[in-house]
């Protein structure tokens, strides 16, 4: 290697390269989102003495706070940021089958992704708890004047499915469409994750990690 080299190799290959831009994450923002809605529909629907009320909060926080700490640690481990990715991904896992649980529980039914009402939600690309309220509202709103004043229980679950040019809302529950809401942003945040990690793995086996690049800015500072 001519000097030329070794020098254009130290000055490209920082000893502490950039990072920290979990901010600017899909992911992030998802998962993000998801902790917004889920403090918000534990302290409404979710008994707070509970344990799953306590583990769900938990849970969504912890799918924010490990991808933004595996985000900042990247610079000096990537091995550590694949375990805190991994982390925050499994966090998320375990919060997609507490909503499932509560909807199951209640013979509520988990939409489909081509359902009417989540392919409205998907169209909106909700950014804040706000934006999801907003939807929630309106499908309601939409299912009362379909169907007459809101049924409770497991009557909201037995509203079966229509095409949408005949009826485009059903009636369901707030608690039903919050769910399902917060389930449809997981999905994405889950997928999201998936392909971060994927991407961090390869990374890390094809550049090695802080040691190896330690290693090789020395030995061209040296040589240089």
């Amino acid at each position: 290697m001519t000097r030329t080299k070794e020098l254009l190799l130290t000055e490209s290959e920082p000893l502490i390269p950039k990072h920290g831009g979990y901010r600017n994450l899909k992911s992030f923002q998802l998962a993000q989102l998801v902790y917004d809605l889920t403090v918000r529909f534990c302290n409404l629907y979710i008994d707070k003495r509970s344990r799953t009320h306590d583990q769900m909060v938990q849970a969504a926080r912890s799918g924010v706070q490990n991808i933004a700490e595996g985000s900042k640690i990247s610079g000096t481990s990537r091995k550590i940021e694949l375990k805190l990715t991994n982390v925050a991904r499994a966090s998320l896992e375990e919060l997609r089958l507490d909503y499932e649980d509560f909807l199951r529980h209640r013979g509520l039914p988990v939409l489909e992704s081509g359902h009417p009402a989540l392919m409205r939600f998907k169209a909106r690309k909700c950014r804040t708890l706000e934006d999801v309220q907003a939807w929630v509202s309106e499908e309601r709103a939409c299912s009362m004047d379909k169907h007459g004043p809101a049924r409770t229980g497991t009557d909201t679950a037995q509203s079966q499915s229509v095409n949408v040019g005949e009826s485009p809302c059903q009636s369901f529950s707030y608690a039903c469409l919050a769910a399902n809401s917060a389930l449809s942003i997981l999905n994405l945040a889950c997928y999201l994750l998936d392909r971060q990690l994927a991407s961090q793995a390869a990374a890390f086996e094809k550049e090695g990690g802080f040691t190896e690049r330690l290693y090789r800015v020395r030995t061209a500072r040296r040589r240089g």
